[in-house]
């Protein structure tokens, strides 16, 4: 084959992939979200991408694909071709498959497309607790040692995070872990006396703290809530926590990486136009969720301090399968 023949189909490949990019979406996308229809990931994607689908001019079909704590949608969307055809409606999740032995894949696969929002992990107490902020707390267990009764709801998930995030900060604290089948019944069972503290995120908590059945101690988080305006941040107490928040769960959409950078702009403006909407924004905010529509360099370096400080705090609190280090993943 000639030079010129070279060159003249090298540039009508470029001129079409151009032209795809620019007509982008020519068919409908798939949208395949992690988790089973009625839970927070569903809802949340389920109520932006209508929004998202106005400002992109094309339709998003949502199907739930469930299973194997949600590796399977992602590798399903892993394997995909990456032309912004089919997306990842996800949480955070995937950033622990590797260290919990639950996968071997994770964001990396991935182009962020839009980090919309993430819940605010928030301590809260007994109503009659003998304490009624964060250093009160930890006053009482220095008085009182193996004495406060802690909830837990298993490894990986918030409390366990949060508790192990205190321990490597405060020093390892002289509790009682009591375990539980999910924020519901832990919660419950804090206002029954059963447990005198839990960590739990803000949305599922503030009704109840609203209606004075608990008590807020502390919030984990760098900025004020306005939900909770009068509830100190933990950083108030110990800067300490700076190295692993903001954290939470978190609610995102992800394209195969490679996926056209033209395709990848024009997803990740719809999503941020359909973020800004104000019905979405007012179901976060009644939700307790922290909106914040990122994208690019700054979502990338969200999803790596997330990992890095969650995986190394569940591998120092022996909660971990396999060592971050065997993934390259670096101790914050």
């Amino acid at each position: 084959m000639s030079r010129k023949l070279i060159s003249a189909v090298i540039a009508l490949g470029l001129s079409t992939t151009i032209a795809v990019a620019q007509d982008y979406p020519t068919k409908e996308i798939q949208g395949i979200i992690q988790w089973s229809a009625g839970g927070s990931t569903d809802t949340v994607m389920r109520s932006v991408t209508p929004h998202a689908e106005a400002a992109l001019g094309g339709t998003v079909v949502m199907q739930n694909m469930t299973g194997a704590v949600g590796a399977i949608a992602l590798n399903h969307v892993a394997g995909a071709k990456a032309d912004g055809y089919t997306l990842l409606m996800g949480a955070e999740n995937p950033l622990l498959y590797k260290v919990m032995g639950l996968g071997d894949k994770d964001y990396s696969e991935f182009t962020p497309i839009n980090i919309l929002a993430r819940g605010t992990p928030i301590l809260v107490a007994n109503k009659d607790a003998p304490f009624d902020d964060y250093s009160g707390m930890l006053d009482y267990i220095a008085s009182n040692p193996g004495a406060l009764r802690l909830g837990s709801t298993g490894p990986g998930g918030l409390p366990s995070v949060i508790t192990a995030m205190m321990n490597t900060v405060e020093g390892e604290l002289d509790v009682i872990a009591v375990p539980y089948d999910g924020d519901g019944p832990a919660l419950t069972a804090l206002q029954g006396g059963a447990i005198d503290v839990m960590p739990a995120v803000l949305g599922a908590a503030i009704e109840t703290i609203r209606a004075g059945a608990i008590k807020p101690i502390a919030i984990f988080d760098v900025e004020q809530n306005e939900n909770l305006p009068d509830v100190p941040l933990v950083t108030s107490f110990n800067d300490g926590y700076n190295t692993y928040l903001p954290w939470g769960p978190f609610f995102g959409v992800f394209a195969p990486k490679d996926t056209p950078d033209d395709v990848v702009a024009k997803l990740s403006a719809a999503y941020t136009e359909g973020a800004a909407n104000p019905d979405f924004m007012k179901l976060m905010e009644d939700r307790g969720f922290t909106m914040m529509g990122i994208s690019g360099a700054e979502a990338t370096a969200f999803l790596s301090k997330w990992q890095q400080g969650t995986a190394w705090l569940l591998q120092d609190s022996g909660l971990a399968k396999t060592s971050p280090e065997e993934f390259g993943i670096a101790r914050p």
